[in-house]
């Protein structure tokens, strides 16, 4: 009896029991006497006296609550599912927990590939709906409804929403690129002078000191006769311009690839199962794990050690280099961040003052932003068009040709004028963009209901924005002969056939790239500066067509590197 709780009842009143089959509910024998199931419990042989009539055992109990634990985990990791399809919006099918993610967070296939999948599934749809993990998604097809998202409603779409947690973010994504609301507006508008025309060009020596060292790079590598990796090779480039520009250090990652810069480079977009799995985490389950950082401890550890390295030798004062860490100095100077709240009004409408500290932390973010969006969007670029060049001679020919020729007219010395007139390469560089974009998708969160105009259909605040890049760059509707590479589609006769917000490698609006131009200008440089000597060549082990790395997530990449041979120009 010590496994049962009896009740009792007055026996004027009697009631059938039905415990599920358990076999307790026909006696009040002990819990280790509970084996055998029966089919009812609603007709029984004889009744006990009803003053003995007992409760379920603990073997009941514990089974009940186990179902109702399963059911809450299950209602957890579909719920809201039917959030399209109360909508009347076309949407794909969920996974519970997962919902349309599945491959995503098992690495089979990354954001911007498996975008373009669904993409072609609606090929007559303005938008459509899906499900990452349970976070619900919208994906923008139409360029005039892009337009309305990205630019005229910007502020029902000023958020990003990278972050799981609105509240609760790890220190190093309070930065430029991730973070959203107020702490986003005011770092935007006292970053943007940092890349004015004047800033651009004081940077441009540091910038040819780093091409230069690609020539004797190459230099070596055609003398050896082998296959360079060129994207090993432009994210060296791109490493030794970023310390430069953003830390003022001397790196030399062309010459010492074990450099504690590079291996920072690498680790960041070397994403692994670990990261996989904490990021399903976060997704599914935001407040749960909203303590744990995405990005490893010694990321953290070691921008904040060289950031505040860097400081400490500059006496944590401006000097005069104009790099990132200069810049982030003086504003430091000027006291904490204030001005208009984005997302808080007074009752007359007119918009709170905000203030945010800029910290050392703080500060360190927008370091590691800097080297991490540089870092991956220039390296991948310049290489890929190094590779349509190799696989395709005439057009590099153009390219080489063109930069001899302005190259002459100043005295064959690259210089910040010298670049701006090279418009065929720079063509060849947006062609390669439009093929393989860094950014293979934009996203953005509703902060505020919205309906979606000429439509019934109204979105909540949390609902995530996407805008499939890659997919639109290789639509047939908007590009003839997609697949082909093609840099004439940008030229000054041409470009205006294409269709506004269809072409966005760096996004558009008031979150477009804040570095767009100076990553032009750091891309076409260390083109210009390799392809003026020596040509590229496909290597053996060369694919026409590279395989994207399934592991990518913010940015895409390409698996297996990109082989060529680096040959000398006659």
């Amino acid at each position: 009896m010590s496994a049962m709780i009896v009740f009792t009842a007055t026996s004027s009143k009697r009631q059938k029991l039905d415990f599920m089959g358990c076999c307790c509910s026909r006696t009040t024998r002990p819990l280790t006497h509970c084996s055998k199931p029966i089919a009812s419990s609603t007709a029984l042989v004889s009744d006990p006296p009803f003053d003995s009539y007992p409760v379920p055992c603990e073997l009941f109990v514990i089974r009940i609550k186990k179902i109702s634990t399963q059911n809450k985990i299950y209602w957890y990791g579909t719920k809201d599912y039917d959030y399209w399809e109360k909508r009347g919006v076309p949407h794909e099918k969920p996974l519970p927990f997962f919902g349309n993610a599945f491959r995503v967070f098992t690495q089979k296939v990354s954001p911007s590939q498996g975008g373009v999948e669904i993409y072609r599934k609606y090929p007559n749809e303005r938008f459509f709906g899906s499900f990452f993990g349970t976070m619900k998604v919208l994906t923008i097809l139409d360029p005039e409804l892009i337009k309305t998202i990205l630019v005229t409603d910007f502020v029902y779409f000023h958020k990003r929403g990278l972050n799981p947690h609105e509240t609760v973010i790890e220190p190093m994504l309070k930065n430029l690129f991730f973070a959203d609301g107020d702490l986003w507006r005011l770092l935007r508008q006292r970053m943007t002078p940092a890349f004015t025309t004047g800033k651009l060009k004081a940077m441009f020596p540091l910038i040819v000191e780093r091409a230069v060292k690609v020539q004797d790079f190459a230099d070596n590598a055609a003398k050896s006769g082998t296959a360079v990796d060129v994207r090993d090779l432009m994210a060296r480039y791109t490493t030794d311009f970023i310390g430069a520009c953003g830390f003022g250090i001397n790196i030399d990652s062309l010459e010492d690839d074990e450099s504690n810069f590079r291996k920072l480079g690498k680790r960041i977009f070397n994403f692994t199962y670990r990261d996989a799995f904490v990021l399903m985490l976060k997704e599914v389950f935001p407040n749960t794990f909203k303590n744990l950082n995405f990005l490893v401890s010694e990321i953290e550890t070691t921008t904040m050690h060289l950031v505040q390295t860097v400081m400490k030798q500059r006496n944590y004062k401006p000097s005069s280099r104009n790099d990132v860490i200069d810049l982030l100095l003086a504003l430091k100077e000027k006291g904490n961040l204030v001005g208009d709240s984005i997302d808080k009004f007074k009752p007359d409408g007119t918009p709170i003052q905000t203030e945010i500290e800029l910290d050392d932390a703080l500060m360190a973010a927008q370091v590691f932003v800097f080297f991490a969006a540089g870092f991956e969007t220039s390296s991948s670029a310049t290489s890929y068009t190094l590779h349509q060049l190799a696989f395709h001679p005439l057009e590099q020919k153009k390219v080489q040709d063109e930069i001899d020729e302005v190259l002459s007219i100043y005295n064959n010395k690259l210089c910040y004028d010298a670049i701006k007139e090279m418009k065929y390469l720079e063509m060849a560089f947006l062609e390669s963009m439009r093929l393989f974009p860094s950014l293979g998708y934009l996203i953005r969160k509703c902060a505020k209901r919205y309906t979606i105009p000429g439509t019934n259909v109204t979105i909540d605040k949390g609902v995530t924005i996407t805008i499939p890049v890659q997919a639109l760059h290789m639509d047939e509707k908007y590009f003839e002969d997609p697949e082909k590479f093609i840099p004439e589609r940008f030229s000054r006769d041409r470009i205006k056939d294409i269709k506004k917000y269809v072409y966005m490698p760096f996004g558009e609006g008031p979150r477009a790239c804040i570095g767009e131009r100076l990553g032009l200008m750091q891309s076409l440089a260390g083109l210009a500066a390799l392809l003026y000597k020596f040509s590229v060549e496909p290597a053996p082990s060369s694919l026409k067509h590279p395989v994207s790395d399934p592991t990518s997530i913010i940015t895409q990449n390409i698996k297996g590197g990109l082989p060529l041979y680096i040959k000398a120009r006659a």
